[in-house]
């Protein structure tokens, strides 16, 4: 007997998944707890186990959008080496049967048989012409009775194949002006269902820009205290840690400290209330292969550099490879993103609902500023911090990002906690 492989129950808010891929084919033997197809939701990507081992019969088919509990395939009866033959095997077999034509027949199985007119395809003849564009008055038919064949279908395709090849020759030497002037460069279009996850991250930045009061602030930092730091220390660092030293753990402590100090930008609306956090949990956006995802670096404020550094390049690991859960990319009280490994100058970021400001980082550029009243060449880089002016005021989120820019400008603030 077999068994019915459902989609789970992967999280309250969540009713529908997407069937993105197939990681076997219909008629495998599959063993107990061994992965078969990934499922998309609107948060994360997951993979779909196998409840007993069996021959596996697909139900669903890639790109379907499934219900909580729907069936997504079978797992029937069987061992290795049971599984059936392939699709493009039972083809074959299929078009020799349909090809062969019995030496003799009864009366009988003359009344049975179809009755084709002299130039009518059989179905697997008619497949090849159609798709090749070949129309079937043009085809010599050499089966009973002038009905074209498979190998008549075959042997016209060859035939207009080797026309195309050859040059055409021109008898008319006028010239003529052409009646549709060549388009330079390809015109092509294709089209793509959206995933899941792309769906839910249009419908959240809309909700976000209608329905939060979005404001964005910006400030310049001076990187060259953290990129000579980085550079005194980088090689003892990592043989101490086993990792690198990055731009992202400095920023990461300087939000943790100044959210301390500025509350109100680590707050959240739920209904009528105000909701502060005394953690920082920093969501870290991330660029996958199949969109944005903003995975959660918990208690990120009670973490040393190097743990910071170590989660952050564990949960990208799992974003790239697309093995995040949803429990690592819900929960966040502040999020982080870096445009600038990209290239990125200056942008105004989207807030991560329901959280009320997320800070960007841009690109480093060496640009003449003044200190102390001399023009020097400084490493500079534009951050921005968008907030919502619901919750946070003007005065919080200037200082609050003035916060980071001193603690950056001054990184030794950041190891002394001051």
């Amino acid at each position: 007997m077999g068994v019915e492989i459902k989609v789970p129950t992967v999280g309250e808010s969540i009713t529908e998944v997407t069937l993105s891929q197939w990681l076997k084919n219909d008629g495998d033997y599959v063993e107990m707890d061994e992965n078969l197809a990934e499922l998309e939701s609107d948060k994360a990507t997951f993979e779909l186990p196998a409840e007993k081992a069996g021959i596996l019969k697909i139900v669903a088919q890639e790109g379907d959008t499934l219900e909580i509990g729907a069936v997504v395939c079978i797992i029937e009866e069987g061992e290795a080496g049971d599984s059936k033959p392939s699709t493009k095997e039972e083809t074959s077999v299929a078009d020799a049967k349909e090809e062969k034509q019995p030496e003799g027949k009864n009366d009988g199985d003359e009344e049975k048989e179809e009755n084709y007119a002299a130039g009518t395809p059989s179905p697997a003849a008619a497949k090849i012409l159609k798709e090749k564009g070949i129309d079937p008055k043009e085809v010599k038919g050499t089966g009973k009775d002038g009905r074209i064949t498979k190998e008549d279908a075959l042997k016209a395709e060859k035939t207009a194949e080797k026309k195309s090849e050859q040059p055409k020759a021109t008898t008319d030497t006028t010239p003529r002006e052409s009646s549709q002037k060549p388009v330079a460069g390809a015109r092509e279009e294709r089209r793509e269902k959206m995933s899941s996850l792309r769906k839910t991250i249009a419908k959240r930045l809309v909700s976000v820009k209608n329905e939060t009061a979005m404001l964005t602030t910006f400030n310049e930092v001076d990187m060259k205290p953290i990129m000579d730091l980085r550079a005194k220390y980088k090689d003892k660092f990592k043989d101490k840690y086993g990792i690198g030293l990055g731009f992202m753990s400095f920023f990461t402590k300087a939000v943790t400290t100044a959210l301390a100090e500025w509350p109100a930008v680590n707050a959240r609306i739920d209904n009528n209330e105000i909701v502060y956090s005394d953690f920082a949990d920093i969501s870290i956006a991330v660029s996958a292969p199949k969109g944005l995802v903003v995975p959660v670096v918990r208690n990120a404020e009670s973490l040393s550099l190097d743990e910071i550094e170590k989660a952050i390049r564990d949960l990208a690991t799992k974003a790239r490879d697309n093995k995040l859960t949803i429990e690592e990319m819900t929960g966040g009280t502040f999020t982080i993103t870096n445009g600038g490994v990209f290239g990125s100058m200056m942008s105004t970021p989207i807030i991560n609902a329901p959280q009320s400001a997320i800070l960007g980082m841009h690109n480093i550029v060496e640009r003449p500023v003044a200190i102390n009243g001399e023009v020097v060449i400084r490493p500079m880089m534009y951050i921005a911090l968008s907030y919502d002016h619901r919750i946070v005021d003007g005065r919080e989120s200037v200082s609050f990002l003035v916060r980071v820019k001193e603690l950056l400008e001054d990184p030794a603030r950041l190891l002394l906690g001051i």
